[in-house]
């Protein structure tokens, strides 16, 4: 390995080391209580050794976000193609939005982040680094309309309010699970599934929806944002 190489493999060691240590904070302490310092300290580097690496805190968080929105995943991705293959619309509907639920199990830090913390900067203020957020909207508000095309939803059906829905419902259980909030003898992967058939079965109903959404449509530079709203037709953004 040459010298150039193993400053870089040098250099992406200490940026994880700084990504993985601001996580755990900004999970366990609240964002807005944690400072350059305090990261710093937990990885026994200087604050002005973090700046050659970030701009900022919100610079970190940014990378963080962008980082759980990539292992979340996109309907899209091959690996998930094969999966939703030969899936009827609803089901595939069903997998696309269990598929949050996992990213809750499988990456708990980034999903309290990502979806419970308040604090956390907006991520339209990096509107072009998000880009492919947007795009995820637009594939999990297509999973939708394949569903009212196939006669599977009503034809009335607001996309945007139904994956405001089923989207909310599985935050919420997620949520309720990481805080230890449900009781002994709940589990909430049985919560999840039920509120995924329950929401769904009430869509098929055609049960008049009051609300109205704008959930989908994000495509402004200036969109006010939450990290927590990003994929709301996907899972929510910041």
């Amino acid at each position: 390995m040459g010298i150039k190489e193993r400053q870089e493999r040098d250099r992406e060691a200490v940026r994880r080391a700084i990504l993985d240590a601001a996580r755990e904070l900004f999970v366990t302490e609240g964002f807005q209580h944690v400072s350059i310092r305090k990261i710093a300290e937990r990885i026994e580097y200087s604050p002005a050794a973090i700046y050659s690496y970030f701009a900022s805190k919100d610079d970190i968080f940014f990378a963080l976000a962008e980082e759980g929105f990539r292992l979340l995943g996109s309907p899209a991705d091959s690996a998930a193609q094969d999966q939703l293959k030969g899936l009827a619309p609803l089901e595939r509907l069903r997998a696309v939005f269990w598929r949050l639920y996992e990213f809750s199990r499988q990456h708990p830090q980034y999903f309290a982040l990502m979806f419970m913390e308040r604090s956390v900067p907006r991520i339209s203020r990096e509107y072009d680094r998000f880009a492919f957020v947007r795009l995820r909207k637009q594939e999990i508000a297509a999973e939708i309309e394949a569903c009212i095309a196939s006669g599977a939803l009503p034809a009335a059906t607001k996309p945007g309010v139904a994956v405001r829905m089923l989207t909310a419902g599985l935050i919420g259980i997620a949520g309720l699970r990481l805080s230890e909030r449900l009781a002994a003898s709940e589990n909430a992967d049985d919560l999840a599934g039920d509120m995924l058939d329950v929401t769904i079965a009430g869509l098929r109903s055609g049960v008049a929806l009051r609300s109205s959404s704008s959930a989908l449509c994000v495509d402004e530079p200036h969109t006010d944002l939450h990290p927590a709203q990003a994929l709301a037709p996907a899972v929510q953004e910041s």
